[in-house]
């Protein structure tokens, strides 16, 4: 199957222009960090900016709390603490999750492309 696929794109490579060619070895799969770096090339970076520094700064409150939680022997300062550090741990991992779901859509939107460059290519070798 690995055979299959490098011979589709050394095909739709030979019809591409020298743009198209570069185009297309952009789009190609990227692994954990590049997601991660492409994240911060989006039209709406400075969201992910923001989300990222709200992230840092809510699990350093978490720290803090579970230092509190940790320090204290009255009951309901525990549960406050906890409670409290349980918040942070859900906020930070409703963070992560929009994370990863825009690395998600981002992959998704470069198939796409993918698809419609393939498409494209074929168009032009029957027309």
């Amino acid at each position: 199957m690995k055979n299959d696929m490098n011979d589709i794109d050394k095909l739709i490579k030979e019809t591409l222009t020298q743009e198209e060619a570069k185009f297309y070895d952009d789009l190609d799969e990227q692994n954990l960090l590049e997601m991660v770096g492409g994240l911060f090339k989006t039209r709406n970076s400075w969201v992910i900016i923001m989300m990222f520094v709200v992230n840092l700064l809510v699990f350093g409150l978490f720290i803090y709390c579970l230092i509190q939680f940790l320090s204290t022997d009255d009951t309901n300062e525990l549960i406050k603490w906890s409670a409290a550090g349980f918040f942070c741990i859900m906020i930070t991992g409703m963070l992560k999750l929009f994370s990863w779901m825009q690395m998600d859509k981002n992959a998704l939107l470069r198939e796409i492309k993918r698809l419609e460059l393939q498409i494209s290519s074929l168009a032009g070798k029957v027309g």
